[in-house]
């Protein structure tokens, strides 16, 4: 099985458990490693054979900006979801690994960061 991987898509978004994080927001960044088979494009050189990882950024970034829930958890399955589902008809998608973070957590004395990651197969979706 082959990967593509997208590092560091960030997205400004309103999920979190705090009422102010529902209303003020903050930053996220997510990781998304999708398994799925490239031979088609490593023999054919045609980005028709292969997955458009702009339209995965797209997606990301789209719900990171417009979903309202409480958990990261959440938010890294309907990202999750998403990819399955939106682009199983171009390449087929095995499995995908989200890794949401928040980066600026409201934990009172922590300056560090908090990630979510999630595995997901079409057959869980």
């Amino acid at each position: 099985m082959d990967i593509i991987r997208l590092a560091d898509i960030r997205g400004y978004g309103y999920v979190g458990a705090l009422p102010e994080e529902q209303v003020l927001g903050q930053w996220f960044a997510v990781n998304v490693t999708l398994m799925l088979d490239l031979a088609a494009a490593g023999q054919s050189d045609r980005l028709e054979d292969t997955l458009n990882y702009c339209s995965v950024v797209e997606t990301v970034q789209h719900l990171i900006q417009t979903s309202k829930f409480a958990l990261l958890e959440k938010l890294a399955s309907a990202i999750a979801d998403a990819l399955l589902q939106t682009h199983s008809a171009e390449t087929p998608i095995h499995q995908v690994t989200i890794a949401l973070t928040k980066l600026t957590p409201p934990i009172p004395h922590f300056s560090g960061q908090v990630t979510v990651e999630i595995t997901r197969q079409p057959c869980d979706a």
